[in-house]
């Protein structure tokens, strides 16, 4: 083989892995920007417990488990509420069912209501 073979081989061999490499990129690209499915029906209610109750400012603070579409981990958080008639009943300790949105950016409680 000459050189120029040689380097051509060896040219062409770069390029495949490059390409191959290139390929898998654009898998993972692919696979991570693809919408998760959606929620079944119910699954937006997650369970809590009220921390505490601020009716001035218009929020609850909730110490909950995972809510998996937003993709947060179990925590104790403040949230505002859409509708602040909802805190007239609730004190720390109660056990609720809520659903959060972001609501301008912002995670807002939706619905709650008290467990049974």
């Amino acid at each position: 083989m000459t050189r120029n073979s040689i380097f051509i081989a060896i040219w062409f061999l770069g390029a495949g892995f490059a390409l191959d490499a290139g390929a898998d990129v654009g898998q993972k690209r692919l696979a991570t920007s693809q919408a998760k499915p959606a929620a079944p029906a119910g699954a937006a209610w997650t369970e809590g417990e009220v921390a505490r109750v601020d009716k001035a400012a218009g929020r609850v603070t909730i110490k909950h488990g995972a809510l998996p579409k937003l993709d947060m981990p179990p925590m104790t958080m403040p949230y505002p509420v859409n509708d602040k008639t909802v805190l007239e009943h609730l004190k720390s300790g109660d056990k609720i069912r809520f659903d959060v949105e972001s609501v301008g950016g912002v995670f807002t409680v939706i619905r709650l209501e008290k467990s049974k």
